[in-house]
């Protein structure tokens, strides 16, 4: 079926996906639909060998301006337990391809989060980040509290966390959130030409730098060099490997096959 809240366009780049919010009247709130059909989407792309890069946008007003609070003001706790809306969020954060969030205006609470998902995010100078869920008597719960504290240390998590307050792209950049900022008229130009870089190297070595590089969160340090070591082990048995490798010695571009 025709997504209701969400465009997507499949070779905005050589290799590299879009994937749009449109809920634009709600400030693309994230309701229950829209984020299974963020699922949905990221499922199918992962899967198509033509898509090697996704990134993850609103438009210029918003990214998203947190979770569809109209959609969860009545729940009861066995409500929102027995709803599991949380499981989306773990589909989502299984995408073996680079997710970049590209973001202008608002990520606030659940949008904000769902930047976090990403592994990338570039902004515009207009961009605001932040938790402001303790405003209305709850706190962050898809993976806010956790997420903005390994981005950004304790205390400003605690802060942002605590008092609701936003924090500016440059503030961001500085506390280390995010990649970079750009002026508004060039943010998704700039994301689209972060994925195109990216998009031109080896998918199978992408893939496993990206897992390995997450892996560092979960992990000790002796266990993410074991994983780190199995996963670099085991590109020697890839014909990107013998490509990368061979150009190089030859002084040639490689190509690339995700093989």
């Amino acid at each position: 079926m025709q997504p209701e809240y969400i465009i997507i366009h499949r070779q905005i780049a050589p290799y590299v996906a879009q994937i749009q919010l449109n809920r634009p009247k709600e400030l693309n709130a994230l309701n229950l639909q829209l984020m299974t059909e963020v699922k949905e989407a990221l499922k199918v792309l992962d899967a198509d060998d033509g898509v090697r890069v996704i990134i993850i946008s609103g438009n210029e007003k918003a990214f998203a301006a947190g979770a569809d609070i109209k959609q969860m003001a009545g729940k009861t706790a066995m409500d929102m337990f027995n709803t599991d809306q949380f499981s989306t969020w773990d589909a989502i954060k299984k995408t073996k391809k680079p997710l970049i969030a590209a973001v202008s205006g608002f990520a606030l609470g659940g949008g904000c989060e769902l930047v976090m998902l990403c592994d990338m995010i570039v902004a515009s100078e207009t961009a605001r980040f932040g938790q402001p869920e303790i405003k209305i008597g709850v706190m962050p719960g898809a993976g806010g509290t956790q997420r903005l504290t390994r981005a950004v240390g304790k205390a400003l998590a605690m802060e942002m966390v605590l008092t609701g307050r936003f924090i500016t792209a440059e503030e961001a950049l500085r506390a280390g959130l995010i990649n970079r900022v750009v002026p508004v008229e060039l943010y998704l130009q700039e994301a689209v030409k972060l994925a195109e870089e990216i998009a031109a190297l080896s998918p199978l070595a992408v893939k496993m730098a990206k897992e390995s590089v997450l892996k560092a969160f979960d992990s000790s340090l002796e266990e993410g060099l074991h994983f780190e070591r199995k996963n670099f082990y085991l590109l020697f048995a890839s014909d990107d490997q013998k490509e990368g490798m061979q150009a190089f010695v030859e002084k040639r571009t490689p190509i690339f096959t995700g093989k």
